[in-house]
């Protein structure tokens, strides 16, 4: 496929090399001359405006941070103006659904398609082409971006419609944070009773208890160090679903208290 990429950072870098691996014609976006020249070495197509990346593209990924980046992309630009009829967004930032309802509503003036894709994993799960994509979307849109997704997601979970796939992804995050803050509690108590933080964590990993968030505080050595390194994402999506929840007139009830327990490196 033809596609248009926007957001290859971190995150989206190793997507573009997957898609360039597994055939797709990738026009990226890249804010600098050294960008540029980095993804075409890599052997996509840099660009270096917004718009330009939905040009004849059959679809156009956005892997940016917030819902404020996403709307620039998709609002504040002439990307949609640029795409054919009949072609996709993919939004793979974790961000309330009702973003990416409004900028489905945008597209749909256009017959312009928008799909929701969080991703949940690191950019190791992408480069190794097993990161877990939660999909939300009209049932035809969806099997047409497959080959797209499956380039670097396994599983590719299609969840329901769009913005199931935030729904999901925000509460699988809400869920990761309150493991974590149990384990500071965990850790808390250990203490008392003279149990070291990393020898608890290690001993935990190979017992009941253990689970992802475990994995990862474990490989640190230390709750608080492992904080450090997820804090800004986990922080921004926590917001996002206590916002989300207050619209609905519900609470993330006793995960919410969990989260409480996360330590704060920040103010």
């Amino acid at each position: 496929m033809r596609l248009g990429f926007i957001g290859a950072g971190r995150m989206g870098r190793p997507m573009v090399t997957r898609l360039i691996a597994a055939g797709h014609e990738v026009r990226a976006l890249g804010r600098s001359a050294d960008k540029r020249a980095a993804l075409a070495a890599e052997g996509a197509q840099p660009v270096g405006e917004i718009a330009a990346a939905g040009d004849g593209a059959d679809a156009v990924v956005v892997c940016v941070f917030n819902d404020d980046q996403v709307r620039e992309v998709c609002l504040g630009s002439e990307l949609f103006d640029r795409m054919p009829a009949g072609s996709v967004v993919v939004v793979h930032t974790t961000g309330s659904p009702s973003v990416a309802k409004e900028i489905a509503a945008h597209g749909a003036e256009r017959r312009i398609e928008v799909i929701d894709s969080p991703v949940s994993g690191g950019p190791h799960d992408i480069a190794a082409g097993r990161v877990s994509l939660f999909v939300g979307g009209a049932d035809d849109a969806v099997a047409r971006m497959r080959p797209v997704l499956s380039s670097y997601g396994d599983p590719v979970l299609h969840v329901g419609p769009l913005g199931a796939g935030q729904q999901v992804k925000l509460i699988n995050n809400t869920l990761f944070a309150a493991n974590i803050g149990l384990l500071a509690e965990a850790v808390r108590v250990a203490g008392r009773l003279g149990v070291a933080e990393h020898v608890l964590l290690d001993a935990l990993t190979h017992g009941s208890g253990s689970s992802r968030a475990l994995g990862g505080v474990a490989s640190r050595r230390s709750v608080a160090a492992f904080t450090v390194a997820v804090e800004e994402f986990l922080r921004k999506d926590i917001a996002v679903a206590r916002k989300v929840a207050a619209e609905l007139g519900a609470n993330l009830g006793a995960i919410d208290g969990a989260i409480n327990s996360l330590p704060r490196q920040r103010p």
